[in-house]
């Protein structure tokens, strides 16, 4: 039977939504686990690519974060 909401290469080991559930992580990580976790069963080199976006996405972000902090205590000082 082919389950379209939950196919196998989701299904190896820990599930994937499972593991990203279990690890608390936000939309961005989440993606990035999916997209790796299917890359060589479903999208190939578009997967690698949409993860790739994902993480571009989640650097940057991580980046104006650490940039609002040390502003933040730049401006206490």
């Amino acid at each position: 039977m082919n389950d379209n909401i939950n196919p196998t290469y989701y299904r190896k080991g820990i599930e994937t939504t499972d593991y990203i559930v279990s690890h608390s992580m936000n939309y961005l990580e989440g993606n990035i686990i999916k997209y790796i976790t299917r890359y060589k069963d479903k999208g190939g080199l578009e997967d690698l690519k949409k993860a790739e976006w994902y993480l571009t996405r989640l650097k940057k972000e991580y980046l104006d974060e650490a940039k609002d902090y040390i502003q933040q205590e730049y401006n206490n000082e």
